[in-house]
């Protein structure tokens, strides 16, 4: 998690401003905010080097204390909880640094959205046990999830993601070729620790949830390891999560253009026509969202794919919603696909992936 976790961001409320103008100057490249504590170290104000400028031409004294200076109606995250209503309020208002504080008032960490897309409260298992069979010889000796676009592995695209979005309890489910991928995540990517678990057996593409018990929150993304997309994981949570949906699936809007005149008839008798018509499906594209009861419907120890878990829900009359994937979406399941993740990235390497 990419929290700015020390006291170095404290300034008592006994100070002055020109020890605010000293501590901002000793954080310069870090942060722009410090926070003022008052005799019990709880935080009653926020200053900003604006904050500062702006006094001081408005005639504050470098002598004046920084309670002439500092807001007291400031954004933070209280009673030890990070929610994204207070996350959309610090992005509406420009607000990058948000304390996040306990029951007392304590500053616990300092939440620094320069660096983090929001924070959700979800757990996340991507799958990577496929062969890659349309990929080889590419996959003969390299699993598909750890074949290099633009020197990274497809697989870090989605983690370093997955880490934007605050998401720190990611597991990677693994089979073919597993060594390997076990191997790559011996070592945090992005500051993340990602376990990896192994299938004794191909369970499909959302079996393999069953081996995992660590689970930190109700709602569990999952996706397939093997594709890029820039999906807003916020917008796809607050639509799960509004929507009270058992499960929701990301979807790809997939348009077919038919280049000739289709009939339509009756029994052999032609009713109709309609010239070169073009029809707008929305794919899935295996990237899902679901509450942790969804798991009860998995079987244990069996092939079980994500599809079969969407069609049991309905069975059961679970409520199972569709999410529009509003940005980039390519499942690198092809030749053709991987030359064309090569050349987006090439093209947009100012795109969030």
């Amino acid at each position: 998690m990419k929290y700015i976790d020390n006291t170095s961001y404290l300034l008592p409320l006994s100070s002055t401003v020109i020890d605010a103008l000293k501590l901002l100057n000793e954080l310069s490249g870090t942060s722009t905010t410090i926070f003022v504590v008052n005799a019990n170290n709880c935080v009653v104000g926020t200053i900003t080097d604006g904050d500062l400028r702006r006094s001081l031409v408005n005639g504050v004294s470098l002598l004046d204390g920084v309670d002439k200076v500092m807001h007291q109606d400031f954004t933070a995250f209280k009673n030890g909880k990070i929610d994204i209503a207070t996350i959309r309020i610090a992005r509406n208002k420009g607000i990058r640094i948000v304390p996040l504080l306990n029951e007392k008032g304590e500053l616990t960490a300092v939440i620094d959205f320069n660096r983090l897309k929001s924070i959700l409260p979800i757990d996340a298992v991507l799958m990577a046990g496929g062969k890659g069979e349309r990929l080889r010889p590419l996959t003969l000796e390299t699993p598909k999830p750890l074949l290099k676009i633009d020197n990274k592995c497809i697989i870090d695209y989605n983690i370093e993601t997955l880490t934007q979005y605050g998401i720190s309890n990611i597991h990677v489910t693994t089979n073919y070729l597993s060594q390997q991928i076990e191997n790559h995540f011996s070592t945090p990517i992005a500051t993340i620790h990602v376990k990896c678990v192994k299938e004794p057996k191909r369970l499909g593409t959302i079996g393999s949830t069953k081996l995992i018990s660590d689970w930190q929150h109700s709602d569990i993304l999952v996706m397939n390891a093997d594709l890029l997309t820039s999906i807003n994981l916020e917008e796809f949570y607050l639509c799960h999560s509004q929507s009270n949906a058992m499960l929701t699936v990301a979807s790809f809007p997939y348009t077919v253009s038919v280049p000739y005149a289709i009939l339509q008839d009756e029994d052999g008798n032609v009713t109709g026509l309609t010239e070169k018509p073009t029809y707008n499906y929305f794919a899935n594209a295996g990237i899902y969202l679901l509450k942790r009861e969804c798991l009860n419907y998995i079987p244990d120890d069996e092939y079980f794919d994500a599809t079969d878990l969407i069609e049991t829900l309905l069975n059961h009359r679970c409520k199972v919603k569709r999410f529009t994937i509003n940005g980039t979406w390519i499942d690198i399941g092809s030749p053709d696909d991987f030359r064309q993740a090569q050349l987006l990235i090439k093209q947009h390497r100012q795109l969030d992936f």
